[in-house]
């Protein structure tokens, strides 16, 4: 479990291609300056398993179920990425509950800067809007993040989410442009809520 406060920004070092798979070689110091084979890390949101260690870096797999949902399909060597550690039990809660199993992805369609914040307005994929919620949590690219907004324009699904100068500063949202993809990771609460709920609001739609 993660709770999307991010601790570094590493760099992707080398990609390698495989049979319906990719292996990232990703330097992050202080990320590793623990890490043992077999940790968890997250990649801009991504929770992945460290199968190698050396000199400040790891090297992780990468299945294909994994780059089809996330941004990871694309990543390439000397892209920047947001690194964080599984949080430990004893650990501060900085965020809120991210697990690192990313959605889907979202669109950057705007990005509206001011002296002392930025907003970014995120298209994201109708089968993830229920769970989007104004003032609700959502994890970007990694990033455990308060929405600010929600709507809908020409049929198109957004939400926003407005940045202070140390998000921008310190994690990769600082240098995201119109038409990025992002990895988008909605509240697990809220879809446990709907998993449970689901066969009672059921019943008393039928009058049962």
């Amino acid at each position: 479990m993660f709770t999307g406060i991010v601790e570094e920004r590493g760099t992707i070092v080398a990609r390698e291609d495989l049979a319906e798979a990719a292996r990232f070689t990703v330097r992050g110091p202080l990320v590793t300056s623990d890490a043992k084979f077999g940790d968890s890390i997250a990649v801009n949101g991504v929770c992945l398993t460290v199968v190698e260690l050396d000199d400040g870096a790891f090297t992780v797999d990468v299945m294909a179920e994994t780059l089809r949902r996330s941004s990871l399909s694309d990543a390439q060597s000397g892209a920047a990425v947001n690194l964080e550690r599984a949080m430990p039990a004893g650990g501060r809660f900085g965020g809120h509950i991210v697990q690192g199993h990313v959605d889907g992805v979202g669109t950057v369609v705007s990005i509206a800067p001011s002296e002392n914040w930025t907003v970014i307005r995120i298209a994201l994929p109708q089968t993830l809007r229920r769970y989007v919620v104004e003032k609700g949590s959502i994890t970007v690219d990694g990033v455990s993040l308060t929405v600010s907004s929600v709507g809908v324009d020409d049929g198109r699904d957004w939400f926003e989410i407005s940045l202070i100068p140390t998000t921008l500063s310190e994690t990769t949202l600082g240098s995201l442009s119109d038409g990025d993809i992002v990895n988008l990771e909605t509240d697990v609460i809220a879809k446990y809520v709907e998993r449970i709920a689901g066969p009672h609001a059921a019943n008393s739609a039928e009058g049962k």
